[in-house]
């Protein structure tokens, strides 16, 4: 059967030389990336501080709508920001944790940095509340929801594990938290563009994530998604002259917020990343993520298949519906055969507790799923050969 996503497989120029499959780390970089910063660079040149006006001020926005395409935001509806932790951060300085109602519920699956920030928060009246995993692949769904109570304030979560790639219940959780008055903040840094995510449907409070990975976008360009009914009520105190409503007349005191998105920015914008992830958010929507699910799906079956005939520790949800993009896999010696793998151009990664982590996507094909588990097998074999 011929797979009609390799056709976007030109796109990328890595593909020509590496068997690339850690695109849960970072995308590989669409050729469109060449243009897009050469045109920011054009302007730049040639415009000089009318760029502004003309163009990168606007550009916020854009993106922002063009993220939000893809996970069925309304319109307006996704601030862009540096970060992750800067979108939690904006979150927070949305709330008050001084009083009865200040539980902060999330698991220890979720990626270090949005739990430090959240650790962190304790010094301003957060409580926090982590709930454990009891095998280091799933997140008891029912742990999670017992948890959450009349004095939890929010629940920031992983949509996607970054460790196993599990995929949490995010709906069930959703409506328990809202059932006691609690919002929810979903970090979909590890499936949207890989797993479909729909906002709307899940009627989540606040998302956040960046398009580095599975967007193929680039370093520098997170997103916050925030409620349209929240967005209108919700004052960040984490805030710049982005989020003033006439910025540009450059008012002395206290800020009179812009309409959402702008009202969750803060200081200028990374305009040179906000080109570069353009090209990667075209191809995604042109794709569409249900084609891209189902093809993954196939791809982290085949790596699951060729491990357990190998007899090596798999660390990933063996439901396919359970699971995202990424398989990671516990051979012996795994951080050191990760290491020659890179050498031989098989571009994976290692994590503790998760062993090798492969990572394909639309763009790779069943045969270097193949190879590069035959790959593992060359390694292994020549570390076993005696000096």
């Amino acid at each position: 059967m011929t797979d009609e996503l390799l056709r976007y497989r030109d796109e990328f120029p890595i593909l020509e030389n590496t068997t690339y499959m850690i695109s849960n780390s970072l995308g590989a970089m669409p050729r469109g990336v060449y243009d897009a910063v050469h045109s920011y660079c054009d302007l730049w040149a040639t415009r000089g501080v009318r760029a502004w006006e003309e163009n990168w001020w606007m550009l916020s926005g854009q993106v922002g709508d063009e993220i939000g395409a893809i996970m069925n935001a309304p319109a307006g509806s996704v601030s862009v920001h540096q970060n992750v932790t800067i979108c939690q951060a904006v979150v927070a300085s949305c709330l008050d944790f001084s009083g009865k109602r200040n539980k902060v519920v999330y698991s220890d699956m979720n990626f270090p940095s949005v739990m430090y920030f959240w650790e962190a928060q304790r010094a301003h009246g957060a409580r926090v509340n982590m709930v454990k995993t009891d095998d280091g692949i799933h997140v008891p769904t029912e742990r999670i929801l017992d948890a959450i109570d009349d004095k939890t304030l929010l629940v920031p979560i992983s949509h996607v594990v970054f460790r196993s790639s599990y995929i949490k219940d995010a709906k069930a959780i959703i409506e328990k938290a809202h059932s006691v008055g609690a919002y929810v903040l979903l970090d979909t840094f590890q499936s949207l563009g890989n797993v479909p995510v729909d906002v709307q449907q899940l009627n989540v409070d606040f998302v956040t994530g960046g398009v580095l990975k599975w967007l193929c976008g680039g370093p520098g360009t997170g997103y916050l998604y925030v409620r349209p009914d929240l967005g209108k009520k919700l004052e960040p105190k984490l805030t710049g002259w982005f989020a003033h409503e006439n910025p540009f007349n450059f008012e002395v005191g206290a800020t009179k917020y812009a309409e959402p998105p702008y009202k969750f920015m803060e200081g200028t914008s990374n305009v040179a990343a906000l080109y570069a992830a353009r090209p990667g958010l075209q191809i995604i929507r042109e794709i569409g993520v249900e084609k891209i699910r189902e093809k993954s799906k196939k791809m982290t079956t085949r790596l699951i298949e060729l491990a357990d005939q190998r007899g090596w520790k798999v660390n990933a949800p063996r439901n396919a519906d359970q699971r995202g993009g990424t398989v990671g896999i516990d051979m012996p010696n795994a951080k050191d055969v990760c290491r020659e793998l890179l050498l031989r151009d098989v571009i994976v990664d290692f994590r503790p507790k998760a062993g090798v982590r492969f990572s394909p996507h639309f763009y790779n094909t069943m045969e270097e799923i193949d190879r590069a588990i035959q790959t593992v097998d060359a390694v292994l074999s020549e570390m076993r050969m005696p000096a």
